[in-house]
């Protein structure tokens, strides 16, 4: 399997997203806007569906100069300039693990896997300085203020993805990691039994629908009990022919959340699932190959004005998952114990 097996729409959407690439590497949100950690490695697993690998590999090497000291990398950058200096948040430093492992299953490049080894084990060791005795990881450190304490669902959930991730690649290294596979650990048992840990500080994030499906994505519920998790709230997170709402009381569904969600369902063997919501989700696509970011219904209104590479790259993450068109695709659908 290869990229060259990709039909020619999602061709298209590999096309736009190295499109927008800058020459640095980075891989902002659109044409102009901020570039984010997490969403481009989003954008850059998208690539690495496509076959599209040099330029994945200069986005790694962009985070590799961009990452600071501490392991870590800031909220936003506008090209190689920081734009947003605030925080450091720890689901977006996590994922470049995910996207690296990502990465090596779709080549089997042991070579980059070396080379880019001690910037994941730095942000390994960034994330996982922010553990909390309970086994959460903070959101966030402040740049100011230190260490925000408090957690989320959904980046937590992330997190633990990511931290498998990064023991593969430690584990393929000949590296050690008995000490992540124990974090990750504790980290799903609190997601999975100590709820009362989230959302401590702020009003519940329940209401989104990451917070339903991404335990499922990530593996931290999996059997029955994802399955289960999937049918209990469908009725209130999925528009029936449109998608996955972002949040349950607006009639707004997303694309990157229906593609997320399509990947959780393959995840959770419920594959009929996946090809509605997958079918459902074409007609959102351009000419060019982008994705509208989301849809107003009452409205009949593309919102907003955007078309981010981080959703493209969602698309082609979805699409590999549930139809196998490139080695990577057993990212997801690889549940570790």
């Amino acid at each position: 399997m290869s990229g060259t097996t990709l039909p020619a729409h999602l061709q298209a959407t590999a096309d736009y997203i190295e499109g927008l690439q800058h020459p640095s590497g980075a891989l902002p949100w659109f044409e102009g806007g901020i570039t984010d950690p997490w969403d481009h490695v989003e954008a850059l697993m998208g690539l690495n569906v496509a076959g599209r690998f040099a330029a994945s590999l200069r986005g790694f090497e962009w985070l590799s100069r961009m990452q600071r000291v501490d392991g870590a990398w800031y909220a936003a950058y506008q090209g190689d300039v920081v734009a947003d200096d605030t925080r450091a948040e720890t689901n977006f430093v996590a994922y470049v693990a995910a996207g690296l492992w990502h990465y090596y299953l779709a080549t089997e490049d042991h070579q980059s896997l070396t080379r880019y080894w001690p910037m994941v084990s730095r942000a390994v060791e960034f994330v996982l300085a922010q553990q909390a005795p309970s086994g959460e990881i903070y959101w966030a450190v402040d740049s100011n203020s230190g260490t925000s304490k408090d957690a989320l669902v959904t980046g937590c959930s992330a997190i633990y993805k990511s931290l498998a991730c990064a023991c593969h690649i430690a584990t393929t290294l000949g590296e050690p990691c008995d000490t992540w596979w124990q974090a990750r650990a504790q980290l799903g048992d609190a997601i999975r039994h100590k709820p009362e840990r989230f959302d401590r500080t702020w009003a519940s994030k329940a209401r989104y629908s990451m917070d339903w499906f991404y335990p499922v994505l990530t593996g931290v519920v999996t059997g029955d009990q994802a399955s289960d998790r999937l049918r209990e709230k469908w009725d209130t997170f999925v528009e029936p022919t449109l998608g996955c709402r972002c949040v349950k009381e607006q009639p707004w569904v997303t694309v990157a959340e229906t593609c997320e969600l399509i990947m959780a369902c393959v995840v959770a063997e419920e594959r009929d699932r996946a090809q509605l919501l997958y079918n459902d989700i074409q007609r959102f696509q351009l000419d060019d190959g982008s994705w509208w970011t989301g849809y107003v219904f009452p409205d009949d209104a593309y919102w907003p004005d955007e078309k981010p590479t981080w959703t493209a790259g969602a698309v082609l993450l979805a699409a590999d998952t549930l139809f196998e068109y490139s080695r990577a695709c057993t990212l997801f659908t690889t549940i570790e114990s």
